[in-house]
């Protein structure tokens, strides 16, 4: 077993200054904190993998290839591998677990 706790993770992110932190690598999937100040750009590109976005706190909007909507603390986006994906419009610091399967990197 593997055991996380998300205030943890965001202290290592912030630590190493980066916006995503990967904590978990499998065979099968890994995952990963991400966070971005309100007002922030979200400069991702597209992934190789299937991704699902949960969102821990903040307040955004997420734009997958044409279509947009608002997230909040508990939303869940599915990102198709390959399809474009960014958020914007942060209203409030963001902090999203990501799950990428298969696992990234």
């Amino acid at each position: 077993m593997k055991e996380f706790r998300l205030d943890r993770l965001d202290l290592e992110r912030a630590a190493h200054n980066g916006a995503y932190l990967r904590f978990l690598r499998e065979p099968r999937m890994s995952a990963g904190l991400y966070a971005l100040a309100a007002g922030e750009v979200d400069s991702q590109r597209p992934h190789a993998q299937d991704v699902i976005n949960f969102v821990v706190s903040g307040r955004a909007s997420i734009t997958v290839g044409e279509e947009t909507v608002m997230v909040a603390r508990g939303s869940v986006v599915y990102v198709p591998a390959g399809q474009p994906a960014r958020f914007h419009h942060i209203t409030e610091d963001l902090r999203v677990l990501v799950v990428f399967s298969p696992p990234e990197g």
